[in-house]
């Protein structure tokens, strides 16, 4: 899954939110999705936080197959920058 289909598929639940932080999810080579509000988009922009993950670990935790408490327990995710939003992430996923 490319990243703008992983934005594409999560876009609903952050315009319903009322997340109004902003956090970017950097996925090395595979590319960005931040979430600014109640916008999602894959262009690389500065944010509040910082999440550093696998591509397909984020598929995981998107889908509700991997627990993002657990992936920052065993170092599949890890936070740069400001732990509360991160934190305000779990109303999302």
């Amino acid at each position: 899954m490319a990243m703008d289909d992983i934005a594409e598929k999560i876009r609903p639940a952050v315009k319903e939110s009322d997340f109004s932080d902003s956090v970017k999810f950097d996925c090395g080579s595979d590319g960005v999705m931040v979430i600014d509000g109640n916008e999602v988009s894959t262009e690389d922009k500065p944010a509040d936080c910082t999440i550093t993950m696998e591509k397909s670990d984020l598929e995981d935790m998107i889908s509700g197959d991997l627990d993002a408490t657990q992936a920052f327990m065993s170092g599949k995710l890890k936070v740069d920058g400001d732990m509360s939003v991160a934190m305000k992430l779990q109303q999302l996923f």
